[in-house]
């Protein structure tokens, strides 16, 4: 999901801090002036280097609503961040902070964007930890500046033999490395940045909980600016309001706790002693279709381990898992053939895509064609249906993963027209492979030919 870049590299894609004047108003400037630390909650580059991330999507949309640009800040550090606040060299500090923090710092709360837990990260073979006993046998770290302390400070008058090392100038992804590398045996963080890292680090589980709730909110400077605080508040209610918040948190946060860490472990070990003998093909389909190698090999891994001969009890064969009449639809003569197999998934991916109303937007459409995938387009569309007749979006992946499951029960006779589904499945699928394609995303590079499959004979016929 993040990909690797140099911290020299990054700060060449953001402004700089600016100057010692404070920032002038945006109703004046036309510019909101925003904060932010690199990373997959906040703010990425994708692999086609695009910006990306949940706080990316939801300032842009609050910018452009207001008719404003966004100057985009990046810091190394939360002391930073809030100093840039402190020093009114910023607008908003949009890096996913816990109220806690905020309050700590002297600072204005924005509206919650969500909730999570404050929890301690270990290692899988760390003992389990069962009280506050137990954990001050770790070495543990924590960040400073992240409201994290006082939750520690908090436990240490409970129990005093509690103790930590407090590191500053870091965030969540230096703490993941350091632990992984057996610098610490815990580390104090919020449960959601964890989420972010579980495909990197499949050897690192949650092992104890700080706190159930936190609101994760974002940070204005005081004195507040009213007008701005209010268009805010008012953005949020209406991005409640028309599922902007909802669609938005699906997006990034919807997916990732569907694998368990020996999914993640065991797709990070098949990647390197099967997938070599597939690329070639996923590469092909990806030619023959547009659709991202990486994306298939998550379909072929979900369904088979990525396993040419795979056979289950009712008759769905081969890498991809096709059926009799989806192989023989696509033209598939052998469904044991790991490359007829691959090809045929990738053209069926988007025949069923291209079934879908021209409306539905990105990455929805994917979401929703590999749920079709599974249960079939006629059980997706009774889902789509069923999601309609609740009131909710038909072309919303958030609405319609919620309707799936309601095709295994009673009561939508009037509305559903192929019957019953094991809709729950689909939802389980579609998510597994999110997240696997995620993974192969981190750890796979993009294939870029030069020229399309179908290019190059054209060339070469044109030189012969």
């Amino acid at each position: 999901m993040i990909r690797a870049l140099t911290w020299g590299l990054l700060s060449a894609l953001f402004v700089t801090a600016g100057c010692s004047r404070p920032v002038p108003d945006p109703d004046t400037s036309k510019e909101l002036v925003v904060v932010t630390r690199y990373e997959p909650g906040a703010y990425f580059l994708d692999s086609d280097d695009k910006a990306s991330g949940f706080t990316y999507e939801l300032i842009e949309a609050f910018a452009a609503k207001q008719g404003w640009s966004v100057e985009w800040k990046q810091s190394n550090s939360y002391s930073d961040l809030f100093s840039q606040a402190k020093d009114h060299k910023t607008h908003l500090i949009a890096a996913n902070l816990i109220s806690d923090s905020v309050i700590e710092q002297g600072l204005k709360q924005g509206p919650t964007l969500y909730q999570t837990r404050v929890v301690v990260v270990t290692s899988q073979n760390t003992p389990r930890i069962e009280n506050l006993a137990t954990l001050a046998k770790l070495r543990l770290a924590v960040m400073t500046d992240t409201g994290h302390q006082s939750l520690l400070e908090a436990a240490q008058r409970k129990y005093p033999k509690l103790q930590w090392t407090a590191l500053d100038g870091v965030f969540p992804e230096d703490l993941f490395t350091r632990l992984d590398a057996g610098e610490f045996d815990g580390i104090v963080v919020n449960e959601k940045d964890f989420d972010l890292a579980r495909h990197q680090y499949p050897a690192l589980r949650i092992a104890y909980v700080f706190a159930k709730e936190k609101a994760i909110t974002w940070a204005m400077p005081y004195p507040v600016n009213s007008r701005l605080a209010a268009k805010l508040n008012q953005f949020f209610i209406d991005a409640r309001r028309n599922d902007l918040l909802k669609n938005t948190y699906e997006r990034y946060y919807g997916h990732i706790k569907r694998l368990e860490s020996g999914d993640v472990e065991g797709i990070h070990k098949t990647r390197l002693s099967v997938l070599p003998r597939f690329r070639k093909h996923f590469h092909a389909a990806q030619d023959a279709t547009g659709v991202d190698w990486r994306l298939l090999g998550a379909i072929g891994y979900q369904e088979s381990k990525w396993d040419p001969f795979a056979t289950s009890p009712t008759g769905v064969r081969g890498l991809m898992m096709l059926t009799g009449q989806t192989a023989d639809r696509m033209g598939v003569t052998d469904r044991l053939d790991a490359r007829q197999s691959i090809m045929a998934g990738a053209r069926y991916l988007v025949l069923l895509k291209d079934t879908l109303p021209e409306r539905i937007p990105e990455p929805d459409r994917t979401w929703l064609a590999l749920a079709a995938y599974n249960q079939g387009q006629g059980h997706l569309e009774d889902a789509r249906r069923i999601a309609q007749a609740k009131g909710m979006n038909p072309d919303s992946w958030a609405d319609v993963k919620q309707a799936l499951p309601l095709l295994a029960r009673g009561g939508y006779k009037g509305v559903t027209r192929y019957g019953y589904a094991r809709g729950g499945e689909a939802v389980i699928f579609v998510e597994s492979i999110r997240n696997y394609y995620d993974i192969l995303r981190l750890l796979e590079p993009e294939y870029k030919p030069y020229l399309s499959s179908r290019a190059t004979r054209k060339l070469r016929l044109a030189l012969n």
